[in-house]
């Protein structure tokens, strides 16, 4: 094995081990901290999930400068300074005994989500490797997959044993101890700018007037709306529609691993194909889970065919751009489109409430297919772009 890719397995194992305890400490966190936080402060169930939207508002507002960071200076520092934030985050929420230092501690998390969390990942390895970094962003989201698997069951046995404020103190230290000093020193300094221009791309672009900017952006927001729609409200959805509850958790445990087996597919193909076919195959499985579902298709195979869905469109997220526009600007632009999706993701959850409620479990699953069309025809539209161009 090469020295040079020796190197590159050693930054994708150090960046791969960030993913999964900045996912795992920070995203994930809300669902094994929400009920043991509820019994001891007496917060609302509402009040204590609006701190993970308060973390994605923040991040998905600091995205755009953050992208502007590593596009100037490289990711090493940027990623560190991420987990600090998460770290920080995480002492306060251990000592927040008031709503308002609640929700500080998740705007301060939140900071650090959007400059620790898939996209500032994505636009260090963009930065790092050019257009070589599709191979590593792909295995990169492999890594990512198994941050609830991994953190989830740590969380609840720290929960049981040291209480959740505890369980933060815990998780903050990990970050001092394990995840900074891996961004620190597992990450090379990024080459100058002025070499990473050496390598421009064809293609160009990728600024605010692009249309294929847009339907990347569109998609994104679609996609994550539909996603989190989904992810929040599954188990009343199904349950509505005549599924015990024991039935509804196993299908939804079916989620995880069908996301990741998806991306063990994506990285067998080696790359050989544009990654406006994963987005197309993405889109496609999401109109297959939805639809199918709302249409009556056996549930196991439809909760499996938006797993698998999205865990390509995570792919594609940051693969795609990277071909369309090239290097030379791709921090930025990753960062550009991390703003809309992630506030997308942040006010997913109060619009499906609100079409659950206006609507039932079958007006939602309908709601959920038309929309599952629109990142399919965006797909189309793009790849016959694509093809044009």
């Amino acid at each position: 094995m090469s020295e040079t890719r020796t190197a590159r397995l050693r930054v994708i194992a150090a960046l791969g081990i960030v993913q999964i305890f900045s996912w795992g400490t920070s995203f994930y966190l809300i669902a094994v901290l929400a009920g043991p936080i509820r019994a001891e402060t007496g917060w609302s169930a509402e009040f204590v999930s609006t701190g993970i939207s308060v973390a994605l508002i923040v991040s998905g507002l600091a995205a755009t400068r953050i992208g502007a960071l590593i596009q100037a200076n490289g990711g090493r520092r940027v990623l560190a300074a991420g987990m600090a934030l998460i770290a920080c985050g995480q002492v306060l929420l251990a000592t927040a005994h008031h709503p308002a230092l609640f929700l500080l501690a998740w705007a301060v998390m939140g900071l650090g989500m959007g400059a620790g969390l898939y996209d500032a990942a994505f636009s260090t390895l963009g930065r790092l490797y050019g257009r070589d970094a599709r191979g590593a962003i792909t295995a990169l989201t492999l890594f990512g997959g198994f941050a609830s698997t991994i953190c989830w069951p740590i969380s609840a046995a720290l929960v049981d044993w040291i209480g959740w404020r505890g369980t933060c103190l815990v998780w903050a230290a990990l970050h001092g101890c394990l995840t900074i000093p891996l961004c620190l020193f597992g990450l090379p300094r990024a080459i100058a700018p002025h070499d990473i221009a050496k390598q421009k791309a064809g293609s160009g672009g990728g600024g605010l007037n692009d249309p294929r900017f847009w339907m990347i952006a569109a998609a994104g927001v679609t996609i994550t709306t539909a996603a989190t729609v989904w992810s929040v409200h599954l188990i009343t959805i199904l349950t509505e529609r005549g599924l015990t509850l024991a039935a509804a958790v196993g299908l939804g445990t079916l989620f995880g691993p069908s996301q990741v087996g998806a991306r063990v597919i994506e990285m067998a193909g080696r790359g050989r194909h544009h990654p406006i076919w994963t987005m197309t195959a993405a889109t496609l499985l999401l109109v297959v889970g939805f639809c199918g579902l709302w249409l009556g298709l056996m549930p196991a195979l439809a909760v499996i065919a938006f797993g698998a869905g999205n865990g390509l469109w995570s792919i594609a997220r940051g693969s795609l751009p990277l071909a369309i526009f090239g290097p030379d600007d791709y921090p930025r632009i990753m960062g550009r489109l991390a703003t809309p999706i992630l506030l997308a993701s942040a006010t997913g959850p109060i619009i499906g409430a609100a079409i659950l409620g206006a609507f039932g479990a079958e007006g939602t699953l309908l709601t959920l297919a038309l929309m599952s069309l629109i990142p399919l025809a965006l797909a189309v539209a793009l790849h016959l772009r694509l093809r044009r161009d």
